[in-house]
């Protein structure tokens, strides 16, 4: 966890500029985003490099939150473009203008907000993917995507409402799964550490792959991120690291 936290430092001092620098702006030859779709909230594990407890930049320091349930925040949003197309997010992800994300402070990364602007009723989701914007009166830094579509390219900066969204699953919920084994009894094995740990809905089910039988252990079905998170968190202090399936 030392090495991503110093990775995540590197990318967060660079980006302390975001929204505010003299050479950004909108792409040299600006396309159409009007096609763009808003980011669909979808289960996600959480990045492992961009959700330490706390972190510090330019000699503050903030707490990241655990779960972006039920957050909702006014203030001012910023956008940045060009000057950080491509280059590193918190997250690890390259910054891509074109694409319906945004940098926040404290929220967890990767999740989704509703951003509404309050001058002119436009609102967007977007999938928080960076850190940002480390500038005293913003709250938001979104994509030149973003910001077009709310329009705020032009005028900079805009009063928002920022408002967590949970996704959703179009199935009967989302699973955790927490190991694949050919042998039944490896599986049992698991299984019997997890109830051990106050685990019991964890189980066990069949799958037929490439003709031969795995038999998965699994948690769920889950139907929140909060859920996910919760989860997730115990399993790891387990030394377990689970995949999010749907089926």
């Amino acid at each position: 966890m030392k090495d991503f936290r110093i990775i995540l430092t590197a990318l967060l001092s660079l980006l302390a500029g975001c929204s505010f620098h003299a050479t950004d702006g909108p792409p040299a030859h600006p396309r159409d985003v009007s096609t763009i779709p808003d980011a669909v909230p979808r289960f996600e594990a959480r990045s492992r490099s961009a959700n330490p407890d706390s972190y510090e930049v330019l000699g503050r320091r903030y707490r990241v939150l655990k779960s972006a349930a039920g957050y909702v925040e006014r203030g001012i949003a910023s956008w940045y473009g060009r000057k950080f197309h491509g280059r590193p997010t918190a997250s690890g992800e390259p910054y891509d203008m074109y694409r319906m994300t945004a940098a926040h402070r404290t929220l967890p990364i990767p999740s989704y907000v509703r951003v509404t602007n309050l001058r002119n009723g436009k609102s967007a989701v977007v999938r928080i993917n960076d850190r940002g914007p480390f500038h005293p009166d913003r709250i938001i830094d979104l994509s030149y995507a973003a910001a077009v579509k709310l329009g705020l390219d032009r005028s900079g900066t805009a009063p928002v409402e920022v408002r967590a969204v949970e996704p959703t699953s179009s199935h009967q919920g989302v699973y955790l799964q927490l190991g694949a084994f050919s042998s039944r009894l490896n599986a049992e094995r698991l299984l019997a550490r997890l109830h051990d740990n106050h685990l019991p809905q964890a189980q066990i089910d069949h799958h037929l792959h490439q003709g031969r039988t795995l038999y998965r252990v699994r948690l769920g079905p889950l139907t929140s991120q909060t859920q996910v998170d919760h989860l997730t968190h115990r399993l790891k202090t387990l030394g377990i690291t689970p995949a999010i399936v749907n089926d």
